[in-house]
């Protein structure tokens, strides 16, 4: 684990000062899963095209990728596209693959460099072909680096993980492979998207909202949860790092209560 230096972060109404202990990686979150939103308003907001917000977004990816790298965060899902987002203009949705091609072709050698795993967890299936041989090549690249992992939710709502999940149990119920009797969550999170990645320890959402937008709802169980104001494309290191001093200052009880784990 890197050890991180004494950071002065800002939040929106007070300035918190947290020294993460190298020594207590509890403090550091393994897994931090980000709603980027914001983009179209940032966009509207300076009288552009809502494709120029998703542009400027792109940086804002590569900026969160350094920051996690930087602080010792294992992984990193970012949701990127939704199954709702469909329902989008032709025309921006047609923009938001070509940027999404472009984005996966001029990061390819940046992932190799830093030994970034790439993963994609969605129905990737029903993503324009050209994207989808674009993320193959890049996961295959990829496949056998564990420094970090990117993930991103393309194509991604939860309720259809679920479905599809479902969907897979049964059919491995009709192959006899499952026992519908002996199903319990742990046998559920094995059909999920998710499976070879650990639950969020932290999940941020940008511009404000605060709601989680059909994601993660079912690994985001005991999730923290951090809302930021800051629309995505002007996110950057000093705002991953606030999320970070606001998650080392929480207490993840898991049901327990504090006096339980103190006693440890």
């Amino acid at each position: 684990m890197k050890r991180i230096r004494l950071a002065l972060v800002y939040c929106p109404t007070i300035f918190i000062s947290v020294r993460f202990d190298p020594d207590h990686s509890s403090k550091i979150p393994k897994h931090v899963a980000i709603i980027m939103d914001g983009n179209g308003r940032w966009a509207k907001s300076r009288g552009l095209p809502r494709i120029e917000g998703h542009r400027k977004g792109a940086d804002a990816v590569k900026r969160a990728l350094e920051a996690a790298n930087e602080c010792g965060v294992s992984y990193l899902t970012l949701y990127a596209f939704s199954v709702e987002n469909w329902n989008r203009p032709k025309a921006e949705v047609d923009a938001l693959m070509n940027l999404l091609d472009q984005f996966l072709k001029s990061q390819l050698s940046h992932l190799k460099k830093h030994k970034i795993r790439l993963k994609v967890i969605g129905r990737i299936h029903e993503l324009p072909t050209k994207v989808q041989e674009r993320l193959k090549k890049s996961i295959e690249a990829t496949k056998d680096f564990t420094k970090c992992t990117l993930a991103l939710a393309l194509n991604y709502g939860a309720r259809t993980e679920t479905v599809d999940a479902v969907k897979s149990m049964l059919q491995a119920a009709s192959e006899g492979k499952l026992d519908p009797n002996a199903v319990d969550y742990e046998t559920l999170a094995k059909h999920l998207y998710t499976s070879d990645l650990p639950d969020p320890d932290l999940i941020i959402r940008t511009s404000g909202e605060s709601r989680l937008s059909n994601f993660l709802l079912l690994q985001a169980a005991y999730a923290e949860i951090h809302f930021c104001k800051v629309l995505w494309p002007d996110f950057g290191a000093d705002d991953f790092k606030a999320a970070l001093a606001d998650y080392a200052s929480r207490e993840r009880r898991y049901g327990k209560t504090g006096d339980q784990l103190q006693a440890k």
